[in-house]
């Protein structure tokens, strides 16, 4: 397998892909938790957003977080290298582009998937970046988009990008259908290829593969790992912290953690976001699938939902719930 430089300090065996809307820094807060030495990423975030937007609090984090990667859209060199300053000055430990997003509304701003079939202006993004800062500037993408789906293409798109200074790929290891699809459809439509995505792996022994899509199960975390450089897990691991957390286990050893002492850490770290004037229902949403599995988990689900107490900002709800459901759970 492919070497991580020791000079980074951390690993990519197991990571918690980024996702829209979901992986904000509460989420992350949680999934930290769950999973202390995984690589966490965040949603991704637009070069523009940074470069006209609230930056400060896009970039905010929980040094707990770490070790963190950013991951930037866009197509704009200059922009996204003014971006990636702006990520290592908040103490970011990667930046990942996204080359992967199947969204119209990002194809229509040149950016995610639809940048496969501009691997020239990928290389120049990611030699930007790598000039501008010494982070580890990485590339998250797919398998190939719509006709453009074949193992040369695929080859030479990485041939291309590696020469602007990417040696580390997380691979969707499906195509992305940009016509016809939605994004939620592109995530279980077109087939996974697994094999495709090992084949990359002898192609180009060289660079680090991290494999992403459809992981759900430490049988198939185990079986990617013999031929992958890590498993990137995504609505697994944001339905069910505690897959997460034996996914963890798995890989570094020792216990996972349970429900209750998830609960507890991130019940402290919500007291202190109240305190700051953050919604309760902005974190408590992310913990919807502590207990799923469990006898009491459509009960929690119910309880952590209500309107009610989430506009009064009531954290009682939650030490109310918990005492609800553990005799269902018992």
């Amino acid at each position: 397998m492919a070497s991580v430089p020791i000079s980074e300090g951390f690993e990519r065996r197991l990571c918690v892909a980024p996702m829209m809307a979901w992986t904000d820094r509460h989420c992350r807060y949680l999934h930290r938790l769950a999973a202390p030495r995984a690589l966490l990423f965040t949603e991704m975030i637009t070069a523009n957003a940074l470069q006209h937007g609230p930056a400060e609090r896009l970039l905010r984090y929980d040094p707990s977080e770490h070790p963190i990667a950013i991951q930037l859209g866009g197509s704009d060199p200059a922009l996204l290298a003014d971006a990636a300053r702006q990520a290592a000055d908040a103490g970011y430990d990667e930046i990942n582009l996204n080359v992967g997003c199947p969204s119209p509304r990002v194809s229509k701003g040149r950016f995610g998937a639809c940048l496969m079939q501009e691997p020239e202006l990928v290389r120049d993004c990611v030699a930007a970046m790598h000039a501008a800062v010494s982070l580890p500037i990485t590339i998250k993408c797919r398998l190939g988009v719509d006709d453009a789906d074949s193992d040369d293409l695929l080859d030479r798109f990485i041939e291309i990008t590696r020469a602007g200074g990417c040696d580390v790929y997380y691979i969707h290891a499906r195509k992305a259908l940009l016509k016809g699809l939605s994004p939620a459809q592109n995530r279980s439509v077109p087939p996974l290829q697994y094999g495709r995505a090992y084949r990359l792996r002898e192609r180009f022994p060289d660079l680090c593969f991290i494999i992403n899509g459809g992981i759900e199960t430490n049988e198939q975390v185990r079986e990617h790992l013999t031929r992958q450089d890590g498993v990137m897990v995504g609505r697994a691991a944001y339905h069910n912290p505690l897959r997460l957390a034996g996914m963890h286990a798995l890989i570094f050893g020792g216990e996972p953690a349970d429900s209750h002492a998830l609960l507890s850490g991130y019940r402290a770290h919500i007291e202190r976001e109240l305190a700051a004037g953050t919604r309760l229902a902005d974190m408590t949403r992310h913990a919807l699938g502590l207990f799923a599995g469990s006898p009491g988990a459509r009960r929690w689900r119910r309880l952590m939902s209500d309107a009610a107490r989430l506009r009064a900002n009531d954290i009682g709800l939650i030490d109310e719930a918990l005492e609800m459901i553990e005799p269902m759970a018992a």
